[in-house]
């Protein structure tokens, strides 16, 4: 079975990958200097020319990027290269303001499918695999970025998107699908309604590559157990390419970065302090070699860890563990930080599947966090007596995990609406 997709590459000694990221990193600084005015600008007001970058030890001397400053500069907000030179557009959803558009050259298309393709193969697949690509094309990069992969890589792909459910088991059934690509919402609910269908013993797939949203642990169990796969993590944003940026291997202890193209630093979020190895904060990435939009030092919100530690896969590449949950998804309820992931934990542990919705409020001037969790057709009664000891049961390890009382509320099975895409976990109706 093939185990690298660029051996070369993906097994560098770490002083080659310093080397290659230095050769590359400064002539990037060049590149935004010379070729981009929206970066030149910033690099300007913080008092910094590319004379003062030796090295990408100096990367703390330059200016960071947030969303903010890219919705401000919409619609070429970074852009480097001429629109005749540029091949494609993505887009972020635009759902908390304007839209943030990121533009690739063939190159960039280029070095993004092979970013996915490493990550196919880490996966376990190779050109004799049918991938199954159900993430959502169009502006969204998921569908584009495994489709891309998959074409490198030289296997079979399906580009089926998302929904129409009917049609996706069509597919993979006929086609004999081997790997799945999806978010973890979507995945879930393929194999809810595969085992609805009776359609397991046809199921072919052996492992699924799953991002573009939080999920936890016990989701990753509930969906290896529910479809018979291994379940693998990719991540990935639009403002830095989309999925492919880091990927699990088999060890499965976090995600590889592909370091000879983005560079990866935490900080803390408030003091914007570089912290080292081990200790959790706010990830930033740099892209080393994009062209036409090479943004450097972003902000991504995502609150994780980097380690370096050996892998036994081989891969040399640092590793980011899975992001706990986004700074700025991250709920303060009563005073005391809440994750989604946290309160899926438990949901799962307690025998729940991820079918569930986060309704926060405030009511004289307190905090209410109210959590409707879907029952299982297992657990499913209409008797009120036992519906109220789950509930109680639920309240009980909910509190021990958050700290904070959440009012449970068990309803019916296929009541809260299934995700196709990224689901809609939180609604947050304090006015704040």
């Amino acid at each position: 079975m093939q185990k690298y997709f660029q051996q070369e590459i993906e097994t560098m000694p770490r002083e080659q990958i310093k080397s290659l990221q230095n050769e590359k990193f400064l002539k990037q600084i060049q590149h935004v200097w010379n070729d981009c005015p929206d970066y030149r600008r910033k690099m300007e007001k913080a008092g910094v020319t590319p004379d003062d970058i030796k090295s990408i030890d100096d990367i703390s001397k330059l200016p960071f990027l947030s969303k903010d400053d890219l919705r401000e500069g919409y619609p070429y907000a970074m852009l480097a290269k001429p629109l005749s030179e540029c091949v494609r557009i993505h887009s972020t959803s635009g759902t908390t303001g304007k839209r943030v558009i990121a533009y690739y050259t063939q190159h960039d298309i280029d070095l993004w499918d092979e970013c996915c393709a490493r990550a196919l193969v880490a996966a376990g697949a190779d050109k004799n695999d049918v991938v199954h690509v159900a993430y959502g094309f169009g502006l969204f990069t998921g569908g584009a970025g495994l489709n891309g992969g998959s074409h490198k890589l030289g296997s079979l792909t399906l580009p089926m998107s998302s929904g129409n459910t009917d049609r996706q088991l069509q597919f993979m059934t006929d086609l004999g699908a081997t790997i799945l690509c999806s978010t973890p919402s979507y995945a879930a609910y393929l194999a809810e309604s595969i085992k609805e269908r009776g359609l397991r013993d046809q199921i072919k797939l052996k492992a699924g590559i799953f991002g573009a949203e939080a999920w936890s642990e016990e989701m990753r169990r509930d969906i290896e157990a529910n479809l018979g796969i291994k379940a693998y993590d990719i991540y990935g944003l639009t403002e830095i390419s989309g999925p492919g940026v880091s990927f699990e291997c088999s060890e499965q202890t976090g995600m590889h970065i592909n370091e000879d193209h983005f560079y990866a630093e935490i900080i803390d979020p408030d003091t914007l302090e570089v912290l080292p190895y081990g200790e959790q904060g706010e990830l930033v990435f740099t892209c080393l070699d994009k062209e036409a939009f090479p943004v450097i030092r972003y902000r991504t919100k995502d609150i994780c860890v980097l380690t370096k530690e050996t892998c036994s896969c081989g891969r040399t590449f640092i590793k980011m563990v899975k992001p706990r949950g986004r700074s700025d998804d991250m709920l303060i309820i009563k005073g005391v930080n809440v994750f989604p992931s946290q309160i899926e934990t438990v949901l799962i542990d307690q025998g729940y599947q991820a079918n569930y919705q986060i309704i926060v409020d405030r009511v004289n001037n307190s905090d209410t966090l109210d959590i409707n969790v879907e029952m299982t057709q297992e657990k499913f009664t209409d008797n009120l007596g036992e519906v109220a000891e789950m509930e109680k049961k639920l309240v009980s390890a909910l509190k021990a995990m958050l700290g904070i009382y959440a009012k449970v509320h068990l309803v019916a099975p296929k009541t809260i609406a299934r995700s196709e895409g990224k689901a809609v976990r939180v609604i947050d109706n304090r006015k704040i």
